[in-house]
């Protein structure tokens, strides 16, 4: 059976990654990543944030106390291998594309446009095969359009594009007044890779402190419709790789997404229920399922649901609605 696929120009010998996740932030966790079957790994993000914090927490000690005395330049010696806070990432990167025969694809989150290139050059170096832009930007300003909200996800792209050479896809929110048309910007602005969608970890309110607080919840099955819909749509269209994530429990989510023209199909709450050795236990059924419908391989059911395989585009927009209606309106109504 014939697991290939290609994403990002990459060959890869099946359509499941492990995307961004505690498994893939260290040498371990990616390496039992490998040994558990996956194609590739997305390591976990570099935020900016995180990185500026630890560069300011450094500045505070090295510095705190320091000239207090005439004799006493500083209480705490500084680091001669400090390379700010993003080293340690770089570091562990490094390592994991040295360690292991698949490519280890880099996430990225930054805020500001210098983060943005800096920080894709660095992960670059240390020898990323991809780069994956988790942009994560809300847009909190009345003022700011649509078109402006738009506008800079299109000069991240540039700005990272004109940075690096490699492969450079950006993980979208659903959040957009029109999905297709921002699809179609980007990859025209040069993405190689679009994947859809990300989830977003909202606040809420813990009642008893009074404080915003945040709450993880792992993603189930049910939040495939949105990405389904949308690769549906945008498959076979569009100059680049498509990658679904979202609700990925089992092999089911994942020959669904194939059927609708996704490229890869990226898991992570899966892996964080059951561990990396369940990567094999998708492999398989995702093999299976194909043999049993005598499919030869992934290629043969790439896209057979997408909107350019069906003569009737309603059977994605609004046939559901119909069937909820003929399903739950009672019996006497009904008549």
């Amino acid at each position: 059976m014939d697991l290939s696929t290609k994403y990002l120009g990459m060959e890869l010998k099946h359509p499941i990654i492990a995307s961004a996740s505690p498994l893939t932030s260290t040498l371990d966790g990616i390496r039992a990543l490998e040994d558990a079957g996956a194609s590739t790994v997305v390591m976990a993000s570099l935020f900016e944030e995180q990185v500026r914090a630890e560069d300011t927490a450094y500045a505070m000690y090295t510095e705190h106390g320091s000239y207090s005395q005439p004799e006493t330049g500083s209480y705490f010696p500084e680091l001669s291998d400090y390379d700010s806070g993003v080293s340690g990432h770089l570091d562990t990167l490094r390592r994991a594309v040295e360690a292991v025969d698949i490519p280890v694809i880099a996430s990225l989150n930054a805020t500001t446009t210098e983060g943005w290139t800096n920080y894709a050059a660095r992960l670059e170096q240390a020898g990323a095969a991809a780069l994956e832009l988790n942009v994560h930007f809300i847009p909190a300003d009345p003022a700011m359009s649509s078109r402006d909200v738009e506008a800079h996800y299109i000069e991240v792209l540039r700005a990272v594009k004109g940075a690096v050479k490699i492969p450079v896809a950006l993980k979208l929110s659903p959040y957009f007044s029109s999905i297709g048309h921002m699809a179609h910007d980007l990859a025209g602005a040069g993405a190689d890779g679009l994947v859809l969608f990300n989830r977003f970890y909202q606040p809420d309110v813990d009642l008893g402190t009074m404080s915003v607080k945040s709450d993880l919840h792992l993603s189930t099955s049910y939040e495939t419709g949105l990405p389904l819909l949308w690769i549906a749509l945008l498959a076979g269209r569009l100059n680049c790789s498509l990658a679904a994530t979202s609700g990925v429990e089992a092999a089911e989510q994942v020959i669904k997404y194939l059927l609708v023209g996704a490229d890869t199909v990226m898991t992570t709450s899966a892996l964080l229920r059951h561990g990396p050795s369940y990567l094999q236990s998708m492999l398989t059924h995702l093999a299976a399922w194909l043999e049993e419908h005598g499919y030869p391989s992934v290629a043969a059911i790439r896209g057979l649901r997408s909107v350019k395989q069906l003569d009737d585009v309603s059977q994605l927009l609004r046939a559901q609605y119909m069937h909820l209606l003929t399903e739950y309106v009672p019996a006497t109504l009904a008549a």
